[in-house]
């Protein structure tokens, strides 16, 4: 993989980031990736040249499990080779009525333990991990400048959010001359039923580079589900084990009748550069030309990661990248519904 520079940050990381969702996570009481599975995934992805690690203090179960497993991988390298990120604003101790959000108390809590969960003395990457309508962004942004100047915290991100909240921040941050975020991480993908183009315009502007998570739509973009009804675009034929095949989310998220335009013309140029559907949903991510894209991707196993990093070594030409933009949008120049 090659490696690019973040945002306006002097920090420069793997075209792709791993993502840790799944470290220690528990799905009907099955634990999805265990300690030794994830040392192994990123083993993988270390050795392909990957260096960007995502993720979040609530992943796993209990909460802080994926950042511990991190951290016990992280024993035996060279931690300063590694762009580490973890999240803050969910749930974590459902005993603490400020166990959770952003104000100046949990965030002050949740750096501790994710540091210690991670073993060491900072993180390159702290996001937000969504919009606290209870806490002043004033306090949320003061705090994390805060951790900036005591050199828990390199940078600072912010997940899912509405477009006039990350232009409040941003704001907010230049005003008082707080540190401002340099990533930004949407649900973004070819095939997204939600127009994300307020949001990404805001990212472009001020130089934010944009880390999507859920790039192949939860499996969708990979290819393997097949419409079953050409009029009913939620009808879907799952494999045994799939997402799809059990999770409502999937079905609200991830189908529609733009996705189902835009996954038959990445089939088509899959087919052309002799590729997988994945990698070139991944590579269309990746060619972004208005701002840093670095998709995040996740793996079960090392073969489905070194799949996912196969789109580092493919390439799109300029028409057919704008042939999977242009699936989203109708005869009438109209963006399919859901």
């Amino acid at each position: 993989m090659e490696y690019r520079q973040l945002g306006a940050s002097g920090t420069r990381v793997s075209e792709l980031c791993f993502g840790t969702w799944r470290f220690g996570r528990k799905t009907g009481g099955v634990l999805e990736t265990d300690e030794a599975e994830a040392h192994e995934l990123l083993d993988a992805f270390a050795d392909l040249g990957g260096n960007f690690i995502d993720c979040a203090n609530i992943y796993g179960d209990p909460n802080g499990t994926s950042e511990s497993y991190i951290g016990s991988w992280l024993e035996s390298r060279d931690r300063q080779k590694y762009v580490i990120t973890s999240k803050v604003y969910f749930e974590y101790d459902s005993d603490n009525p400020n166990g959770s959000g952003l104000s100046r108390t949990h965030i002050r809590n949740q750096i501790d333990k994710t540091l210690e969960n991670l073993g060491t003395d900072y993180l390159d990457l702290y996001y937000i991990h969504r919009w606290d309508e209870h806490t002043p962004i004033e306090e949320t942004l003061s705090t994390l400048d805060q951790l900036l100047t005591e050199g828990k915290v390199n940078y600072l991100g912010a997940s899912t959010m509405a477009a006039w909240q990350l232009t409040k921040a941003l704001w907010k941050a230049d005003v008082n001359d707080y540190q401002r975020f340099d990533v930004v991480q949407p649900l973004f993908h070819a095939g997204y039923y939600k127009d994300v183009e307020e949001y990404l315009s805001v990212a472009a502007d001020q130089d934010l580079a944009v880390c999507p998570y859920s790039p192949l739509a939860g499996g969708f973009l990979t290819g393997k589900y097949e419409r079953t009804d050409p009029d009913d675009p939620k009808s879907v034929r799952a494999p045994d084990g799939s997402r799809g095949s059990f999770d409502e989310r999937f079905e609200r998220f991830y189908l529609s009748e733009r996705g189902w335009k835009v996954l038959e013309e990445i089939r088509a140029i899959a087919d052309e550069l002799d590729a997988t559907p994945a990698q070139v949903s991944l590579r269309w991510l990746m060619d972004q030309k208005a701002f840093t894209c670095v998709p995040i991707i996740g793996a079960r196993t090392v073969e489905q990661l070194e799949e996912n990093a196969g789109a580092a070594d493919i390439s799109l030409s300029s028409d057919q990248h704008d042939r999977i933009t242009e699936a989203r949008f109708n005869e009438d120049g109209r963006r399919w519904g859901h």
